[in-house]
Parts: C-alpha cells; sequence; structure tokens
C-alpha cells in the first residue's frame, strides 16, 4: 500500500483507533522548504544528546546532515518539520509514533540503527542535565489492577489468532523466548526445546498437578500434559487465546488433563506440586508483586517447586513510553533484584537464575523475518499504520536484548523449609530438549 493513500478504517483494538496528533498520513505533512538554521542545530544537538551514533538526517527538502566525525552506517528521513519538533520534544515516545505514520523513515537495518542508539544513549545519558532527562522521562505504566487488566490484555492478545498465527511458530504458537539449545534449530524446534527446558527445571513426574498463571495460547500446558502426564490449571484473561486453548486440548485429546481457566491470576485458588509463569510477570506491575508473592506461596504444596519466565532488567528502568502507551500498556520488565524481593517476601529458596537474553534476540529475529514476509496480508487485516508500528516494537524489542537493555529471566525456587530439592543441575541436560524435527 502506499503510504500516501488513504487508510483503510481498522478494527477497533487496532492501533489506528487511538487518535494522536503524530498519526497523520504523510500527503497531510509533506514540505519542500528550506529548514531554518535553528533546525538543523536541533538535528546536531539531538544527535549529541543521544551519544553521536553513526546517523545521517535527512531532512524534508533532501538536505542531509551528516554524522560527526564518523562515516554514517543509517540514514533516518524526517518528512516535515513538525516531525522534527516531535523528536526532539519527547524522542522515547515520537520516534515510535512517527516511524508508524512513515513521517520518518530508515535507510538501513532498522534493529541494528536502534541498537546503535541504545548502546550510545546508554553512555550519553550520564551526562545530561536533569532537565533533560525529565523531559525525555518514560512515563509511569497504566493500572494492572484487576478492572484494568483485561483492557490491558485486549489491546494487545486479542488482536487476532490469525494475525499472530503469521509469524509464530507453527508448532505451539509460543509468544515467549524460545531456547536455542544448538545454533542449527528452526524456530518450531527452539520453542519446543524452552517447553522440555521448563518441564525439566519443575522436575515434573506423571500424576503432578499444576498451576499456570497466564497460558498464552496454550502450549506450555498441552505439552506437560501430553508429555509428563501431569493435570494443569491454567488461567488467562484473553479471550482469543482461551478460546484457541480449549479448542486443541479437545481436539488433541487432553482435555481431561487440562482446564483452561479464563480468569485473572489472582484468582488462583487451591495447591499444587508445581507453579508456572511464562511470560506473565512484565503484565503483573511490581505494585502488585507482594500479592502474587503470597498467592504463590499458599499455591505450592510443602515440597512444590515454582519457575517465573520473564522479561526483566539489570536494574530497575521504565518502559519505554511508546511501547507502553502503543504496544504493551500496563507493562513493566522487573530488574532481577525485584524479582528476588519477590522471592524473599515470602521466605522463597532460589535453585536457580537464568538469564536467555540472546535466545530472545534470535526469537524476535526469526519472529521478525516471518513478519516482513507477512507484511501485505498483516497490512491488509489492518493498515500501513498497525504494520509499521508493530514493526518497529519487533526491531526494538531485538536490539534491546542484543545491547543488554532487556533480558529473559528463568527463576525456580521452592518454599525456604524445602529439602526436596535437586542435587545437581545433571538431569537437566541428560539429554537434548530439542526434538531433531518437527
Amino acid at each position: 500500500m502506499n503510504k500516501n493513500s488513504a487508510r483503510k478504517s481498522a478494527p477497533q483494538h487496532s492501533l489506528t483507533h487511538q487518535s494522536h496528533v503524530l498519526n497523520l498520513p504523510l500527503q497531510d505533512t509533506q514540505v519542500t522548504r528550506e529548514p531554518h538554521s535553528h533546525e538543523r542545530w536541533l538535528v546536531a544537538k539531538l544527535m549529541r544528546m543521544a551519544g553521536s551514533p553513526p546517523i545521517r538526517f535527512r531532512l524534508w527538502n533532501n538536505d542531509e546532515i551528516e554524522p560527526h566525525g564518523q562515516p554514517a552506517l543509517f540514514t533516518v528521513y524526517l518528512a516535515d518539520p513538525k516531525a522534527l519538533y516531535a523528536l526532539v520534544a519527547n524522542p522515547n515516545l515520537a520516534f515510535g509514533d512517527l516511524y508508524s505514520a512513515g513521517r520518518l523513515d530508515v535507510e538501513g537495518d532498522l534493529p541494528e540503527l536502534m541498537e546503535s542508539l541504545y548502546r550510545t544513549i546508554h553512555q550519553a545519558r550520564q551526562k545530561w542535565p536533569r532537565w533533560l532527562e525529565a523531559l525525555w522521562r518514560n512515563h509511569a505504566p497504566r493500572s494492572t489492577g484487576p478492572s484494568e487488566a483485561p483492557e490491558n490484555i485486549r489491546h494487545h492478545y486479542d488482536l487476532g489468532n490469525d494475525f499472530y498465527r503469521l509469524w509464530l511458530d507453527q508448532a505451539e504458537m509460543q509468544y515467549t523466548c524460545a531456547y536455542y539449545e544448538r545454533p542449527e534449530l528452526s524456530l518450531e524446534q527452539a520453542q519446543l526445546a524452552k517447553l522440555e527446558y521448563i518441564c525439566r527445571k519443575l522436575r515434573l513426574k506423571p500424576g503432578m498437578t499444576v498451576v499456570e498463571a497466564g497460558c498464552g495460547w496454550g502450549g506450555l500446558a498441552r505439552y506437560m500434559a501430553r508429555h509428563y502426564g501431569v493435570k494443569v490449571h491454567a488461567y488467562n484473561i484473553s479471550e482469543e487465546q482461551i478460546a484457541y486453548a480449549q479448542a486443541q486440548a479437545r481436539k488433541q485429546g487432553l482435555h481431561t488433563q487440562i482446564e483452561y481457566i479464563k480468569d485473572d491470576y489472582r484468582n488462583i485458588h487451591g495447591q499444587y506440586d508445581a507453579f508456572v509463569s511464562v511470560g506473565m510477570l512484565e503484565h503483573v506491575g511490581k505494585d502488585n508483586f507482594t500479592e502474587l508473592s503470597e498467592l504463590i506461596k499458599r499455591s505450592l504444596k510443602p515440597n512444590g517447586i515454582a519457575l517465573i519466565h520473564s522479561i526483566g532488567r539489570n536494574r530497575p528502568m521504565l518502559m519505554n513510553a511508546w511501547i507502553e502507551k502503543r504496544i504493551f500498556p500496563g507493562a513493566y520488565p522487573p530488574s532481577i533484584g525485584e524479582i528476588m524481593g519477590l522471592c524473599e517476601h515470602s521466605d522463597f529458596c532460589v535453585l536457580d537464575v537464568e538469564n536467555l537474553r540472546l535466545h530472545y534476540a534470535r526469537t524476535l529475529s526469526v519472529w521478525m523475518e516471518r513478519f516482513d514476509g507477512a507484511q501485505s496480508a498483516i497490512t491488509e487485516m489492518y493498515d500501513e499504520y498497525f504494520t509499521r508500528a508493530w514493526r518497529m516494537y519487533l526491531a526494538g524489542s531485538i536490539a534491546a536484548f542484543r545491547a543488554g537493555s532487556l533480558q529473559l529471566f528463568q527463576v525456580v525456587f521452592t518454599h525456604g523449609d524445602s529439602n526436596q530439592l535437586p542435587v545437581t543441575r545433571q538431569d537437566l541436560y541428560t539429554f537434548p530438549a530439542a526434538p531433531e524435527s518437527v
């Protein structure tokens, strides 16, 4: 679709229903006037504040401003003066909005450009004046309380199963970090390896009971039931995901072992041999960590074992403003210290912490390849603004994991007084986790 063409009307859950001054069609903002001297100064100043990345700026009249003292590896095109002012005022929010609207474009590899920015900004911000840090700060995430959480989840996860099916793995529709046990693995093999790895860390055995908080499309519950003979209660508040999970369990004859429950994790009841949460802690909100900690404590049998798999940080930091506002409302990736605080609150014994950061960078890279291959279909489903926004989200996420501003933690823990602990980790690696083929 030509970015100057009129956009189709989109479903209510699409990004395009959000009215925002930056989301104007390119044809409404295109100008050819010469840039003012102060506008050129603003570009140079912006680049200095960003740590002088190797980026060339091409302005609306095709004038170019080269990076200082180094060759340009990337070119950023700004379609109009207002795009420049928006970028200077709040780059954390405006960069994604402008790219989505086609008012900012990039020549060069988008994830590599974002990684370069993340690395130079990380160094440069240590010298920022306080007023600039305040001006460019990320906003606090939206509430993730019981009344707000359903809308947060609908915004992202209920976009439609057909959309996610275009670029996730075809085995179990896993929308979390895969485990690339061997470098040659396909996405499908690596996602199944992740499920196997989690089961091993939980030391599952036939007849055990498991509760899963935030089950996605239900792939982990089905894997546990099929391969380990356990019974699973899996909680989720996404309409689309629960419907898919229930249908798959019936189709695969696993419905007698799995109960998919459309309900908030806060309403989990009963006691289980294992508690598992994959990719949900980012949506809980740190204000609710104490409540979650106490829930896990009362949900685990005396010798039970728990595993949390979550995007995280090396230190506390807010989510990028654009991702929180446009893509993941309410999102907050906790620091490793905050996750340990959750464990400390209920006197849990932490058995294992593993960081799979680069596994997630690779997972995202494969997702983006598949997403790019399906761009026409995605634009037909929604519109070009939506497609560009999600492409920016995937590229920025790849960059964040490569640059180390995001981590992926798997934390395993038990009650503090439990002695039913594995002596070593050898049992995790007795044979390959990934299947030979899918």
